[in-house]
């Protein structure tokens, strides 16, 4: 029996809270109230095993993925595989960099199995795996740093569409980032996939070398980082306007190449208050800011 795990409804009656070591989950579900019910049983019941199968093949998620080596047993680490699995061959990744979408998408599916619901979320830190009946929507707001209130736009997600995972990677956030990016939210068609692409995304928006940034080895702030050796951003002073553009350029243009390749639906790009969002021209996404500049892919 998992007795670390912690488990309660938050004070507005509606949302679950659940929390084992490093994983903290709020859970939204709507419906009727037996099937809510049914819904938050089903979440509790596969949480309560979640982290003990990460942690049997934590050796195996903090190597740099590779598809024709080990491939991982567990539901939630083969969830994890496949959202890097596209990245593996080009850049550095291990699937640890999806661990968060992966986990939200696991629990969402068990309560899913369970029951009908109209809509459900599950929030993993900000990345967030999303159910939505036909004719159902949600609108979920996006920041400008992960670490503080700063609300910037939101998009409209509707059953007709394909998103159903959103993530947040920065510098600014739980897990270290190669890049300088104060935020890049990612849309995508599930949550492990928007976990991996934000990474990769928050990694390309850089100035590398540049004297106003500081960065750290990844292990000499947690020596067990998959990491490792690699520089983390601890510090970014304030850079100006050619540098800020030129270090959203290079994280478009990734942004951009993801898109081409299906792998993300749209993302929002955040530097020292300037936003880059970045959608395909057909898309029937809405997605409004209060300040930056919309770019079509």
């Amino acid at each position: 029996m998992n007795t670390r795990m912690q488990v309660k409804l938050l004070t507005d009656g509606r949302r679950l809270h659940l929390h084992d070591g490093p994983i903290d989950l709020i859970i939204e579900a709507f419906g009727e109230m037996h099937q809510i019910d049914a819904a938050y049983r089903a979440a509790v019941r596969r949480f309560a095993t979640v982290l003990d199968e990460l942690c049997s093949e934590l050796s195996l998620l903090r190597r740099p993925y590779d598809a024709g080596g080990p491939q991982p047993g567990g539901t939630v680490a083969q969830r994890m595989a496949a959202a890097v699995a596209p990245y593996a061959t080009q850049t550095f990744i291990t699937p640890m960099a999806a661990v968060a979408g992966a986990v939200a998408e696991e629990i969402l599916e068990a309560m899913t199995s369970a029951v009908d619901l109209d809509r459900a979320y599950v929030n993993d830190g900000g990345d967030i795996a999303i159910h939505l009946r036909p004719g159902q929507r949600f609108v979920v707001g996006m920041v400008e740093r992960p670490d503080r209130p700063s609300l910037f736009g939101s998009a409209k997600l509707n059953a007709d569409q394909p998103v159903r995972g959103i993530a947040t990677s920065g510098w600014h956030g739980r897990s270290f980032s190669l890049g300088i990016a104060d935020a890049v939210t990612v849309l995508a068609d599930r949550a492990a996939m928007a976990d991996a692409a934000a990474t990769i995304i928050a990694n390309a928006v850089d100035l590398p070398g540049h004297p106003l940034i500081t960065r750290v080895r990844a292990r000499d702030l947690a020596p067990d980082s998959d990491l490792g050796d690699r520089l983390v951003t601890q510090g970014v002073r304030d850079l100006d306007d050619s540098d800020i553009s030129a270090a959203l350029d290079a994280g478009s243009a990734m942004a951009e190449s993801l898109l081409s390749a299906g792998l993300i639906r749209a993302t929002a790009l955040c530097l020292q208050q300037q936003t880059r969002l970045i959608t395909q021209t057909n898309t029937k996404l809405k997605i409004t800011s209060s300040h930056g500049s919309l770019v079509h892919a």
